[in-house]
């Protein structure tokens, strides 16, 4: 059900009026084929086109970066409509109310997890790719990944964990790093204040010991 849910989704978004920009390429035949739909273009110059669009697979927003080779890319803007296309990105992401440990409460969009070396410091993980699912080492043993679309909503305590699914069972344990180097798991997403100008993919990034509870709607 949830399968067909997404899919539909994914139909009503290219159903969509068309938003935003578009990036055209020109194939071997001579034929412009459409790369994207409803992106926003954040830098073009004659070797390269970088934009950032809603991916359905992931269910975030993403960038990509285009190199221009032999075969030539035309760039559509129309950036009086950018504010709708993120608009949009909001109703197809996952949804949250972030609880941080002052008592701040966020509306987040959007969300997923993604991994930087401790404190935040420097770029993150590359080799580590971004998630949008918690992978605890519970308290009676073994691992247990919990998809972000089966949660109802998680309480923190430093690395301690509680995830109480939407059907109701509840695990606990500690979060489990998906990578052995030194890392810090921050959970990132789009907030009201974001701007489509932004470079970046988010306007919200605090490290999951940070945060008191995170409700999924």
């Amino acid at each position: 059900m949830k399968a067909f849910l997404l899919i539909c989704s994914g139909l009503s978004l290219l159903a969509l009026p068309l938003f935003g920009d578009t990036i055209y390429q020109t194939n071997s035949e001579g034929k412009e084929t459409v790369v994207q739909r409803s992106a926003i273009v954040i830098e073009q110059d004659s070797s390269f086109v970088v934009f950032k669009h809603f991916d359905l697979r992931y269910r975030r927003v993403v960038v990509v970066r285009l190199n221009r080779g032999s075969l030539p890319y035309r760039v559509e803007v129309n950036p009086g409509t950018r504010e709708q296309i993120v608009d949009e990105w909001k109703h197809f992401g996952f949804k949250t109310t972030v609880t941080d440990l002052a008592g701040k409460v966020t509306q987040v969009y959007d969300c997923y997890l993604d991994f930087y070396p401790p404190g935040g410091r420097g770029s993150l993980l590359d080799s580590v790719p971004a998630t949008t699912s918690f992978t605890l080492q519970t308290d009676g043993g073994g691992a247990e990944e919990i998809k972000f679309e089966d949660i109802d909503h998680v309480d923190i305590q430093g690395n301690h964990l509680s995830i109480t699914r939407r059907e109701g069972n509840t695990f606990a344990g500690k979060f489990l790093m998906p990578t052995t180097l030194p890392a810090e798991v921050r959970f990132l997403g789009i907030t009201d204040k974001y701007s489509p100008a932004s470079r970046q993919v988010f306007d919200f990034s605090v490290p999951l010991s940070q945060l008191k509870a995170i409700s999924f709607e």
